[in-house]
C-alpha cells in the first residue's frame, strides 16, 4: 500500500517537473510518470536450481537438499 502512495506522489512530482521542461525532456518525464502510474505485474517466482543444475522440488530445500 505504501508503494502505491509513493508511486502516486512520484508521478505527480515528475508531471510537475515536466510542465516546466523543454519539449524533449518533457516527453521523457511524462513517459516516466506513466511508468510510476502503472500497476506492477506480479510474476510467479522462478524455481530454485541447485549448483549442480538440478531443479529443487520445494523452496526450503527439503530432503533432497545437498
Amino acid at each position: 500500500m505504501l508503494d502505491d502512495e509513493f508511486n502516486k506522489q512520484r508521478a505527480s512530482l515528475v508531471r510537475d517537473l515536466a510542465s516546466r521542461a523543454d519539449p524533449f525532456i518533457k516527453r521523457r518525464l511524462l513517459d516516466l510518470a506513466s511508468r510510476y502510474e502503472k500497476k506492477p505485474v506480479r510474476t510467479k517466482p522462478l524455481p530454485l536450481v541447485s549448483l549442480d543444475g538440478r531443479e529443487r522440488s520445494d523452496q526450503r530445500g527439503g530432503d533432497d537438499a545437498g
